[in-house]
């Protein structure tokens, strides 16, 4: 191994993690953030100048992200603008700064997380590679990184940008709106910080698509995917990983087609995640549930917190907490509280019947309708509780009145008239009407049930 390929490897290896205590700066304890898991020390970022290195994401979703961090392109940076450096590979070997009192290149591991505040561009050179200029926020040092080509307008609209930098107002807004809330994932890979191996973090693939997490750090991840979010899965003993993304793609150094290459494109903040909250709102049906008390129409098989299937009686009464659309499905995950016994369930259901030729019963029964009732059925004017009995055990007599049938039996496959009388009709599994309800057409209590 050549003595560049040695100093790579080890400039990986010490620049990421440690466990031991340093002396880190305000703004590395602020943006350096890793994750955490169940029994496990915290990770302490290590200090750059101790490191003795040698030189060498729904439409409402978009509309929000967009709003919160527009692209700001070099031609329209203003001075305030806030960088951390955060130096790849080859920044170690390239210099990017130049010491503005001294006008002498400055090592990128000198300036390794460093905060660089922008303070706009000049003609040093009587109009030719012209300076874009910075102070250190922390030591109040003037740095300048020189444009290569003839001017700075020239050089504003490309993609290249300033080399090592990672915009901080990106990351302080994606804190501001994602630490504490939900959010879904979507990728197929994350990742976990790991100091023991030479890039400082460990790929995961066993993430399931469409997992309910919860933002618990935001920081700095690289130069083109400069915010770091680390997520915790729901449990007690929820595990953490984390996903650097673009959101803005502020000085990311990539044209917008690269994030679209396969190993880029998780990186991506809509391609790894998706705003939980968001969901509820995407279909007038699921107002209709969303946060009401239900009870099961039939026994239904429903997911518990640890992922465990468990059978829910006829009549259980449930809380309908949670309601979000899941990507590249046309079935909704809803999560469900029985206030009873304190259990939280999800359980995937189609919120839109669309009647369609060929559906098999098995796909029908997935309907919310079918499944779930609105209300409290103890608490219904027209629910006696001396038929209970019958109503748990889906039994209709005569004398029932049409709430006490739709309790036993749920809501009809369809309806008619017979003379002055009100039909309800069952559909059974062979296509065949399994049962018909005939009400009293004034009074609507059951005068007969034909099976």
């Amino acid at each position: 191994m050549t003595q560049r390929h040695l100093l790579l490897a080890a400039f990986f290896a010490l620049s990421m993690t440690s466990y031991g205590q340093q002396q880190l700066s305000e703004n590395e304890r602020k943006y350096l953030v890793y994750t955490v898991q169940p029994g496990q020390k915290p990770i302490v970022a290590k200090s750059a100048s101790e490191d003795g290195l040698s030189e060498e994401q729904t439409e409402e979703e978009v509309d929000s992200l967009s709003i919160w961090f527009p692209f700001r392109s070099l031609c329209d940076w203003q001075p305030g603008m806030r960088f951390m450096v955060m130096p790849d590979k080859k920044d170690l070997v390239i210099k990017s700064f130049a010491d503005a009192a001294t006008g002498r290149m400055v090592s990128s591991q000198t300036l390794m997380h460093k905060v660089l505040v922008y303070e706009g561009h000049d003609d040093a050179n009587g109009g030719l590679h012209e300076h874009v200029n910075f102070v250190c926020e922390e030591t109040g040092a003037r740095y300048y990184f020189e444009v290569p080509t003839a001017s700075f307008d020239d050089y504003c609209y490309t993609k290249f940008g300033i080399p090592t930098l990672a915009y901080l107002g990106e990351v302080d807004m994606a804190r501001e709106k994602f630490v504490g809330k939900k959010l879904i994932t979507v990728a197929d890979r994350y990742y976990i910080d790991d100091p023991k191996t030479a890039d400082g973090w460990m790929e995961i693939r066993d993430v399931k698509r469409d997992t309910e997490v919860e933002v618990v750090a935001v920081g700095v991840g690289t130069r083109s995917f400069p915010v770091k979010i680390i997520v915790r899965e729901e449990g007690k003993n929820g595990r953490q990983f984390f996903q650097n993304v673009a959101i803005s793609k502020t000085n990311s150094g990539l044209r917008d087609d690269e994030f679209e290459i396969s190993n880029m494109i998780f990186h991506k903040f809509d391609a790894s995640f998706k705003i939980a909250d968001d969901n509820m709102t995407e279909h007038p049906l699921y107002q209709k549930y969303f946060g009401k008390e239900v009870y099961t129409l039939q026994e239904t098989f429903v997911k518990n917190d640890k992922g465990n299937n468990v059978k829910l009686p006829r009549l259980t009464l449930l809380t309908m907490k949670k309601i979000r659309s899941q990507s590249g499905s046309e079935y909704a995950k809803v999560t469900l509280y029985d206030e009873v016994t304190g259990e939280t369930y999800t359980r995937d259901v189609l919120f839109v019947n669309k009647n369609r030729i060929g559906v098999d019963d098995g796909q029908r029964d997935m309907y919310v309708d079918n499944i779930f009732a609105l209300g409290n059925p103890h608490k219904m004017k027209g629910v006696r509780q001396e038929n209970w009995k019958d109503l748990k055990e889906g039994t209709v007599r005569k004398g029932f009145t049409s709430d006490e049938v739709r309790v036993a039996l749920g809501n009809p496959t369809s309806t008619g008239k017979s003379g002055v009388n009100t039909v309800w009709f069952y559909r059974g599994a062979d296509a065949k009407y399994a049962r018909k309800v005939v009400f009293n057409g004034k009074t609507m209590k059951v005068i007969s049930v034909v099976k």
